[in-house]
């Protein structure tokens, strides 16, 4: 029962790498915990197609071993002048620190164009024979989801409920990724609301296990082979990983994130929607400080996100992790300075110690 997943990913261990967008999962990264057994999976949802494209041939280039690509399902979004204003003078200041002009020069996006994109990255996909793809923030529709499925694509919806788990499963998928409230980045609730989207994985795992006939990935929260043993215990068939594989040398990244990790207590993550407007687990920051008193009279994502894209850049570039989206898991002071071959070897080793197989 437990190598279901493993073969139908067609991989020697049923450990997945989180598909992190925004430049951490790089070919290196993907192709290194492809080598070591595992399935590295490139974060497209901030790619355009036309660099998912080359990422993909980049790594078919290094690996002939499967790997995936993960796409954000667009959501229809209403945003009014009122919340961009209100968004931009709470910026204000913190544009200021950065010397930054007072408004952002990027054009805010509209769902039009991010649908598009959508489509021209699931032709991606498909013209470049991309195994295995997943998503987060909802779910394709059915006309997406029957072509890449004519195409014998494996695909991966991302569920925070027993809800969404089963939507997921109705609509074809063949495998679910169950998103604990540890999780780093940002929340996949799609249909129940965020609050009542964050339940703890080990409450989880059996509920959805319970409702479901399709393999369920553990995520959230999972640092090592006790994570996993523990997710396997309760009947899911592997895990997604995302903080372990961030801090990792191979690592796209930045050397401020993985330091602010590496160095982080136990107790220094938390739950907020001030860098993009959809609600994601990161180490507490000036940035989440100063936004958090009206942090949800913001904007929706991805608007909000893009009036903060420049002052990401900028701290990131001058040095000041105080204004940057430092996105980890409730674990995260579990996390090491490693190689991926160090950490993947560790993880099936522990599971061995405590008596698995995987």
């Amino acid at each position: 029962m437990l190598h279901t997943v493993a073969s139908l990913l067609k991989v020697k261990y049923p450990i997945i790498q989180a598909p992190m967008a925004g430049g951490i999962t790089t070919t290196h990264l993907i192709t290194e915990v492809a080598n070591a057994g595992g399935l590295g999976m490139i974060g497209a949802g901030y790619l355009s197609p036309d660099q998912l494209r080359q990422q993909v041939n980049d790594v078919q280039e290094v690996t002939s071993s499967p790997f995936g690509v993960n796409l954000f399902v667009p959501n229809e979004f209403h945003v009014t002048e009122e919340e961009i204003t209100l968004s931009n003078d709470q910026l204000a200041p913190i544009r200021n620190q950065l010397q930054l002009s007072q408004k952002p020069s990027n054009k805010n996006p509209e769902f039009n164009d991010l649908h598009n994109t959508f489509l021209e990255q699931i032709d991606v996909v498909i013209e470049e024979q991309v195994p295995i793809c997943s998503f987060t923030f909802g779910i394709p529709s059915e006309q997406v989801i029957n072509r890449l499925k004519q195409h014998g694509i494996l695909l991966i919806g991302t569920a925070t409920t027993v809800k969404e788990a089963i939507a997921i499963e109705k609509a074809g998928m063949d495998i679910i990724v169950v998103q604990g409230s540890e999780a780093g980045g940002h929340r996949g609730n799609f249909l129940d609301s965020y609050d009542n989207s964050m339940i703890g994985l080990m409450a989880l795992i059996p509920q959805v296990v319970d409702m479901v006939n399709v393999p369920v990935i553990a995520a959230g929260g999972i640092m090592d082979g006790r994570g996993l043993v523990a997710s396997l215990s309760l009947g899911a068939q592997g895990a997604q990983m995302g903080t372990a594989f961030l801090t990792c040398e191979e690592s796209g990244a930045n050397e401020l994130h993985k330091a602010a990790i590496l160095h982080a207590e136990e107790d220094r993550t938390v739950v907020t929607r001030a860098f993009s407007g959809k609600w994601a687990r990161g180490i507490q920051n000036e940035f989440i400080s100063t936004m958090q008193e009206k942090e949800h009279l913001l904007p929706d994502f991805p608007v909000q996100n893009s009036l903060t894209k420049e002052i990401r850049k900028a701290a990131a570039s001058q040095g000041k992790p105080e204004f940057m989206s430092l996105w980890a898991g409730q674990n995260a002071s579990m996390a090491k300075k490693q190689t991926i071959q160090t950490l993947m070897q560790s993880i099936v080793e522990e599971v061995k110690r405590l008596g698995y197989s995987i």
